[in-house]
């Protein structure tokens, strides 16, 4: 946690939090959608959005921002949050996720809302995408660098690592994968599913180089990040220990919530404990 000081840090945890918050009473307006794995990543898409990438919301298509691109677009809830309280459009906007002719949709559709780099839907294309991304930025000789969010589940699809080699074949050294690994798919464990480790093993055969780290310490995946960063000749993938429905007690670790948005009592009980974590965290100011 040595790259950020400490009010800095505060600062994005009460982010994650409100997030977390966005989050919650989307899902519960729209009545359907995916809390387990957007809960999981609202410290990641924090840090992301108010402090790792270089981007302005008042300019969504400015040619130097770094692209984000969101592989597994079901935790769309997650992105529209952080987008929403970063100032790409209103907070009150996110009680219209999946609603009919809305910006939000269930997934990310690049055409409706200003800010998004793609369209995601079918699990696995995103590395694939980012990877094309990347390649372009290389031969225009852009400083802007490729983000791509992807779940554990969808390392199943073929296509993942096919762009794995492709990325690898081209150094694309502008790229970096960040993995939720929480290891939870719409069935039950990945490890019972579809093993997926060693996966550490794997993206170094790949020749990709990898870091670690717990995806809900903001200070370390901020950290992570920078090393990445400095990779050079590589693409880097960062895989992000994570429980799904983290901040929620009652959805926490449970696969049961991977598709499933709360009810009324439930989003209530979320809110209370999402708001008394927020005033531990603003009591840290001092």
């Amino acid at each position: 946690m040595g790259l950020l000081a400490p009010e800095r840090l505060t600062a994005l945890e009460e982010h994650a939090n409100d997030v977390r918050q966005g989050i919650i009473r989307s899902l519960l307006a729209a009545g359907s959608g995916h809390s387990g794995g957007s809960l999981d990543m609202a410290d990641i898409f924090a840090a992301l959005y108010f402090h790792v990438l270089r981007h302005d919301p008042q300019r969504p298509d400015w040619p130097e921002r770094d692209r984000l691109l969101l592989s597994c677009g079901h935790i769309a809830p997650v992105r529209y949050s952080a987008m929403a309280y970063a100032g790409y459009f209103p907070v009150e906007e996110l009680l219209t996720l999946r609603h009919f002719r809305t910006r939000l949709q269930g997934h990310p559709e690049r055409v409706s809302l200003p800010g998004l780099e793609t369209t995601s839907g079918p699990l696995g294309e995103g590395l694939a995408q980012g990877a094309g991304m990347a390649l372009a930025g290389k031969l225009d000789g852009a400083g802007w660098r490729v983000y791509v969010v992807t779940s554990d589940g969808e390392h199943q699809c073929g296509l993942h690592w096919e762009a794995m080699m492709t990325a690898a074949k081209f150094q694309l050294d502008n790229l970096t994968c960040i993995v939720d690994r929480n290891v939870i798919q719409i069935d039950g464990s990945t490890e019972d599913v579809m093993p997926l480790e060693p996966l550490t093993d794997k993206y170094r055969a790949f020749n990709w180089e990898v870091f670690e780290c717990d995806g809900h310490d903001i200070g370390a995946f901020v950290a992570t990040v920078e090393k990445a960063k400095q990779v050079k000749g590589k693409p880097q993938v960062i895989i992000a220990h994570t429980v799904m429905g983290k901040g929620v007690s009652f959805m926490e670790g449970d696969y049961l919530w991977h598709g499933k948005p709360p009810k009324q009592d439930e989003a209530d009980q979320a809110l209370r404990e999402l708001g008394a974590a927020r005033e531990l965290i603003g009591a840290q100011r001092g």
